[in-house]
């Protein structure tokens, strides 16, 4: 056997593995890029859901008499036994009531309802896709959570990886080194935005991987303290369950719970409820009431029986640790605490975050082109990529604004994410950028006219929308014409 036929591994199988080890690289990189593109969008997921239902009627409470009125409407409705139903009163960014059954057989049907407690069609296919698409990336729940969860993970492990192999990131905090090397500058941005939002990337990156891999980190904790039990886990933090009677009885009365509420907390204001098994004699409803607490989680829990009875009560003042740092946990990482500003800095370091998750390949495209190691399919992959998410979303948002399911906005979102990178494989790195961004401003612009036209100024809300729309289109439009030149833009333009 000659030497050469010896030889293990292969230059041809080294060149295979490199290859799929970069393109391994490549798409837990568009992962995460993409989980952090549709987590800054989803920063404003209920003045969204404004913008899809600017004319559902507006309210500052919801009365006990038409809660107990929307759930029994929707109880009636039901196909099959019902399981769950939830109910979220209004808030300052999302002013009406929406109910949500949840049945035996998996179905979940959702509804708004107006003062009187009659139920109202909500349009929410926008803003389900693009939560479900943040929260599991549209696959089977359990292994979409897990891998969002995952990139939370190589997010933190990012931060502190860069962290220490520059040990003079803090030093050279506002050292960016301008008009030299294009790598160069793109790397001190890179650091300076690491370094300069670190406590928000530190924040988002470790409440998305404690979300993510919650049930790994329970069942682990059941395993090491109670032989495997997660039911205990779970105890430690959520509300006991009442003594289980599945025999079948009529839907619970809500109004003897709503009655022992407004004794025990007059000056609180209830978020949302649970009603557990409606149809049995086990029913039972759980209240949130907020009070005046400064506190993050400051919601106090009460659980009633069928009879009305209060047989749970959890005081937030009283939270031990796992129960604060569970509650806060969704706030914490959504921005959704302290109104509009927070909203907005969220949104801006999220932003930011994007950027680091995509400069971060492209940096790494750089160094390979320049040692002479190029990787133009990956180069044009990966700009299609980058460019070709916001354009895939926005025409998802466009399909959204004519129907009212959420399947039609994935598969147009999955339509335009091939097509786009379809183009990698024709269409040079300069051009894939430049034509998508092109497409993507006149998109959202003409998004903001379609929204106008066919729900007019409804809704301050809707309209701060289509505007914030228009005025991003409008920008990239004005970056993108100031960076080509005449002979590009005719060749784009045709």
């Amino acid at each position: 056997m000659s030497r050469k036929a010896a030889r293990f591994p292969s230059p041809d199988l080294v060149r295979a593995v490199l290859k799929g080890h970069s393109g391994l690289g490549i798409a837990f990189a568009a992962i995460l890029y993409l989980v952090c593109l549709t987590g800054t969008v989803a920063v404003f997921l209920n003045e969204f859901q404004r913008w899809e239902n600017p004319d559902l009627p507006r309210m500052e409470s919801f009365s006990g008499d038409a809660t107990q009125a929307a759930y029994r409407a929707a109880m009636a409705q039901a196909q099959a036994p019902v399981e769950h139903v939830f109910v979220r009163m209004p808030q300052e960014d999302r002013p009406w009531p929406m109910l949500r059954i949840d049945t035996e057989d998996g179905q979940r049907t959702t509804w708004a309802a107006d003062a009187e407690g009659r139920l109202l069609p909500v349009r929410q296919g926008w803003t389900e896709f693009l939560a479900r698409l943040h929260i599991n990336l549209h696959l089977p729940q359990s292994w979409g959570i897990f891998i969002v969860g995952l990139t939370g993970v190589a997010l933190l492990s990012s931060l502190i990886s860069g962290l220490l192999a520059h040990p003079r990131i803090f030093r050279d905090a506002f050292h960016l080194r301008l008009g030299g090397a294009r790598r160069l500058q793109e790397a001190d941005l890179h650091n300076r935005i690491g370094v300069w939002a670190l406590p928000f990337h530190v924040t988002v990156s470790l409440t998305g991987a404690l979300l993510g891999l919650s049930a790994i980190i329970i069942g682990a904790l059941g395993l090491a303290v109670f032989q495997g039990d997660t039911a205990k886990v779970y105890a430690l933090f959520t509300p006991p369950h009442p003594v289980e009677d599945v025999r079948p009885a009529a839907p619970i009365d809500l109004g003897p719970a709503f009655a022992e509420i407004a004794s025990r907390a007059p000056d609180g204001r209830i978020s949302h409820l649970a009603i557990e098994h409606p149809e049995e004699q086990g029913a039972a409803v759980m209240f949130e009431v907020e009070g005046g607490s400064s506190r993050l989680v400051n919601a106090d829990t009460y659980a009633f029986d069928r009879a009305g009875t209060l047989y749970y009560e959890q005081k937030a003042a009283d939270n031990n640790v796992g129960q604060q740092i569970l509650g806060s946990l969704g706030l914490l990482h959504f921005g959704w605490f302290g109104g509009g500003p927070i909203k907005i800095a969220y949104a801006l370091l999220g932003l930011g975050l994007t950027y680091l998750a995509a400069g971060g390949v492209n940096i790494w495209l750089a160094r390979r082109r320049d040692k002479g190691r190029t990787a133009p399919r990956w180069e044009r992959v990966w700009a299609a990529t980058v460019w070709g998410q916001p354009l895939a979303l926005c025409g998802a948002a466009f399909a959204a604004l004519f129907t009212p399911s959420i399947t039609i906005p994935i598969w147009v979102w999955g339509a335009i994410s091939v097509a786009t990178l379809g183009m990698a494989a024709i269409l040079a790195v300069t051009t894939i950028c430049r034509s998508m961004r092109l497409a993507t401003g006149m998109s959202l612009v003409a998004l903001a006219a379609a929204h106008f036209m066919l729900f007019g100024t409804g809704d301050g809300i809707a309209l701060t929308v289509d505007g914030g729309l228009v005025l991003t289109g409008l920008f990239m439009l004005a970056t993108l014409a100031g960076s080509i030149s005449l002979t590009e833009r005719k060749a784009l333009l045709g």
